[in-house]
């Protein structure tokens, strides 16, 4: 579907001429000849961009800016004025103007202007709809209080106030990006853009023109310009997410691009000036595929100015229950689940499972328990396998399949009681008397436990 773009503009010539342009690019234009027709317009139907002239009849330019950002605060305004001079210019962009052109207009800045407010727009929508993917179904901060996050968390407040590029690396799952939306809230960039793109995702023929952008007709298909990940980044940060699957043609201009800040578009010959700060992330041990040749290393050691390991699941296991009564939270929030109450039993075996999967795999097993249990109690029976294959299985488990099963033909609840009495008095020979030991082992207050041995006629020295 295309673009729509408002013109507001007193001058009859000048809204044609902009229209012929736009048009002829692809574009859908209205167009209005004072600020309240323009408003008007704006509460029928928002487009995806407005050109206003500062200088109209009644309610000046700015005036409208004000309205519109009151009222559409996402909308990006291009000022077009015929008596521009810096401090006009900079009183426009304080107010929420994208950009500001001068009279007379060129045709090429107006088309590029054009495509990169449209293109800003969309991505702008997109990180609204990123952030709020990823507010409900992971947590937007490093949730734990284990030391591996505590540390991690004082060094992003050491690296995120400076410049320096930073390599994140850790195992699929782990929340890179996360610790990358960190690192850019806590800059001086963080009022800028956070451009992300997941380098894996790309087909190798595509990647160029994503990164650094297209110009009309640069190869089959181009139908339009198209502004890249580096110049929408610009003044801001750029994510490089899974840095490692880029092929080494693409990794060679990268590496230019990232020590010039500057490039060209596909199909372009005009030179683009950029200031991005660069975070990339991988999963990859980069340093082995240098070995292999699959990744160069002058590329390695610029993106390497601060690097910084995310650390798995296992290795901060006591941020599990801490995680998962957040993930709780949050989908219940965006799904409506009934709540979920883990027992202690069950935070012991979650904790002792190896989470291959790491912060990701913890979410989808969450979600299926709310699914599933979703106003229960989850106790260790209803863990999945897995939870138990992986990890050991969990003690009181364990100890049951070795025990052998009642005989002759008794009905379920004498099978269980004769089974829990036979389980109990084996382990509490194991732990040799020990309550409190056999207590914790299988997940029971001391006094229910005592409770149970009294009931089973079980004497405890």
């Amino acid at each position: 579907m295309s673009k729509s773009i408002l013109i507001v503009d007193d001058e009859d010539g000048i809204r044609y001429s902009l229209r012929g342009i736009l048009e002829d690019e692809g574009f859908r234009v209205n167009d209005a000849e004072n600020g309240e027709e323009a408003l008007r317009i704006l509460s029928e139907d928002q487009p995806d961009l407005v050109f206003l002239d500062i200088w109209l009849p009644g309610m000046d330019g700015l005036e409208v800016l004000d309205r519109i950002k009151k009222e559409w605060d996402w909308l990006p305004v291009v000022m077009i004025s015929g008596h521009g001079n810096i401090e006009t210019a900079v009183s426009a962009i304080k107010k929420g103007a994208f950009d500001f052109i001068e009279k007379p207009l060129s045709l090429e800045k107006v088309v590029i202007t054009a495509e990169k407010a449209v293109e800003f727009s969309r991505l702008q929508s997109e990180n609204k709809a990123l952030r709020t993917r990823i507010e409900t179904e992971q947590p937007a901060r490093l949730t734990g209080e284990s030391g591996p996050v505590a540390s991690m968390r004082e060094v992003i407040s050491q690296v995120a106030p400076t410049d320096a590029w930073v390599l994140i690396t850790g195992e699929n799952g782990t929340g890179k990006e996360i610790v990358a939306r960190s690192i850019h809230s806590q800059s001086l960039r963080s009022e800028k853009p956070l451009v992300a793109m997941n380098c894996a995702a790309i087909p190798e023929e595509l990647i160029e023109s994503e990164l650094f952008g297209h110009e009309k007709g640069a190869f089959t298909g181009a139908e339009k310009a198209q502004v890249g990940k580096f110049e929408l980044a610009d003044c801001g940060t750029l994510f490089l997410d899974e840095i490692g699957d880029m092929s080494l043609k693409t990794q060679a201009k990268i590496l230019r691009i990232l020590q010039e800040q500057r490039f060209e578009r596909v199909g372009g010959r005009k030179t683009i000036n950029v200031d991005v700060r660069v975070i990339a992330a991988t999963n990859k041990d980069l340093f082995q595929e240098i070995k292999n040749g699959n990744f160069r290393e002058d590329l390695y050691y610029r993106l390497k100015v601060f690097p910084l390991e995310v650390p798995p699941l296992r290795a901060r296991s006591e941020d599990i229950p801490l995680l998962i009564n957040e993930f709780i939270t949050r989908l219940n929030r965006k799904h409506g689940f009934k709540p979920l109450i883990f027992t202690e039993a069950s935070f012991k075996a979650l904790c002792r499972y190896s989470w291959p999967g790491n912060v990701r795999e913890l979410k989808n097993f969450v979600e299926r328990m709310l699914i599933m249990y979703g106003g229960k109690e989850v106790g260790p029976e209803k863990l999945p396998p897995e939870i138990f294959d992986n990890a050991g299985q969990e003690p009181e488990l364990q100890a049951q399949s070795s025990l052998p099963l009642p005989e002759g033909e008794v009905d379920f609840k004498q099978a269980r009681a004769d089974f829990e009495a036979q389980f109990l008095e084996t382990k509490l020979r194991e732990y040799k008397g020990n309550v409190s030991r056999l207590a914790e082992a299988v997940g029971l207050e001391r006094s229910s436990l005592y409770r149970k041995l009294k009931a089973y006629g079980i004497q405890v020295e």
